[in-house]
């Protein structure tokens, strides 16, 4: 951020886009390289975005796009750390659009699938690997930086397929202040759509 400020006179963008893998399934991943995978991936991002956030607020005008993963959002075997970090950076996300807000301070997340040296070892069939532009990210990146760029907001993008990705709540099942464990089970499933 320094280096931006000093050669640009300030900073309008963060893009935290740092990663590593150490794919293991959790019984068999070390916490060392379980910390190093959380560290990268979303206190990388922490360190970056707070160094820019004061300029941002002052300035009252900012974009930050955090990168997260399906792996965060949906689960991938072999990936628990990796997959934790990722969703932990949605969590970062959600709390910084709020703060941000007020000042035109827009926070997202960007979740992209791309062809690239971190991903070319992960078995995708080759047919599909040289689908993976990572090209074909850039538009959605670059409509989170843009003037009308949205809030709170993670879009997947992968071989020129954009979706509105992360979290959902269904309607539920409302059972007062006597729900039990038979009642919630009986619930479950009826109304979670």
């Amino acid at each position: 951020v320094k280096a931006a400020v000093d050669a640009f006179g300030t900073v309008d963008i963060v893009i935290n886009n740092a990663g590593i893998l150490r794919d293991r399934t959790f019984a068999k991943v070390t916490l060392d390289d379980f910390e190093l995978v959380v560290n990268v991936h979303l206190l990388g991002g922490v360190y970056v975005t707070k160094a820019a956030w004061p300029i941002l607020l002052e300035k009252q005008y900012g974009r930050v796009v955090l990168t997260t993963s399906s792996s965060g959002l949906y689960g991938n075997f072999g990936q628990s750390n990796y997959g934790a970090a990722k969703l932990a950076v949605v969590g970062l996300m959600n709390t910084l659009k709020l703060e941000g807000e007020r000042k035109n301070v827009r926070v997202n997340c960007i979740a992209p699938i791309a062809a690239t040296s971190m991903t070319e070892n992960l078995g995708i069939p080759e047919e599909i690997f040289n689908r993976l532009k990572f090209e074909l990210v850039i538009p959605a990146v670059l409509f989170l930086c843009s003037e009308g760029a949205p809030n709170g907001v993670t879009i997947e993008a992968g071989a020129g397929h954009y979706a509105e990705g992360g979290g959902i709540e269904s309607a539920g099942a409302d059972l007062g202040g006597s729900g039990g464990v038979d009642d919630v089970a009986g619930a479950w499933g009826k109304n979670n759509d």
